[in-house]
């Protein structure tokens, strides 16, 4: 397995870089491609334990950060979930090779759902944590109260507050084009495997939306497993094994 320490930078336009790091293995047909969650990174836990599963596994596997995240260039503010598809989909189209399996983080399986669309012969499963399809209409703007709406409306950027850093820099651009990309309010014409995992103790994310996600989706061959204290994480020991085991049954059952 060639194993890949340094990141590495693809270029986008307008001289923007994609931070990412690349292992690339001779077992198994099909790769798999991590796509993180909303101002999160690739050295975070889940993304940092897969890459440890795919060298046990002598398995292609590839992380990276969107624009405006981690080590990639950009402001987080400008960016959108137009733009961080474009920079999943350039990923897959340029560093990718064969048959993909996309392990999507909250933010991430909505981003990986877009790209399941765009390039369904590419990509051949989705594995979802925690999905967030949608989020930044119905779990910011739906939430937010009129004082908030009118300071998004009036000077384009809303801090709020966050458990996990500092303030989500939210902007109405990234509401706005988020509507281009809603999916749940009709059928998602993909019927590819799909496997989601949600924790039930999930104060970002709610369960019920998973299961809505699970309801929309047009394949049968869709499986949600619900831990009952799980967080929206989902990053404990148990997590991180439910989540390999995910994998390892998905791709048997693949032949792949």
């Amino acid at each position: 397995m060639s194993t890949q320490t340094q990141v590495s930078f693809l270029s986008r336009p307008g001289g923007e870089k994609l931070a990412y790091l690349q292992e690339k293995a001779a077992g198994g047909t099909a790769s798999v491609t991590w796509l993180g969650g909303f101002k999160s990174d690739m050295t975070g836990t889940k993304a940092t334990a897969l890459a440890d599963w795919a060298r046990a596994h002598n398995r292609s596997y590839l992380r990276f950060d969107y624009f405006g995240h981690g080590q990639s260039s950009g402001r987080f503010v400008d960016g959108t979930i137009s733009r961080w598809r474009d920079d999943a989909l350039a990923v897959v189209d340029e560093l990718c090779e064969g048959p993909q399996i996309l392990v999507g983080s909250s933010m991430g399986a909505w981003i990986a759902l877009l790209a399941a669309l765009a390039r369904p012969a590419q990509i051949k499963a989705l594995v979802l944590i925690a999905p967030a399809p949608d989020f930044t209409e119905a779990l910011m703007w739906e939430g937010f109260d009129e004082t908030i709406r009118t300071i998004l409306r009036t000077e384009g950027i809303y801090r709020q507050p966050s458990d996990y850093d500092e303030p989500y820099e939210i902007s109405y651009s990234l509401i706005e084009d988020g509507r281009e990309h809603l999916l749940l309010g009709d059928t998602i014409p993909l019927t590819l495997p799909v496997r989601i995992l949600q924790g039930m103790a999930d104060e970002d994310v709610p369960w019920r939306h998973a299961m809505l996600l699970a309801e929309t989706l047009a394949s049968d061959d869709v499986t949600v497993s619900l831990t009952k204290s799980g967080d929206h994480r989902l990053s404990e020991p148990d997590d991180i094994e439910r989540l390999t085991q995910t994998l390892d049954k998905l791709l048997n059952e693949l032949g792949a």
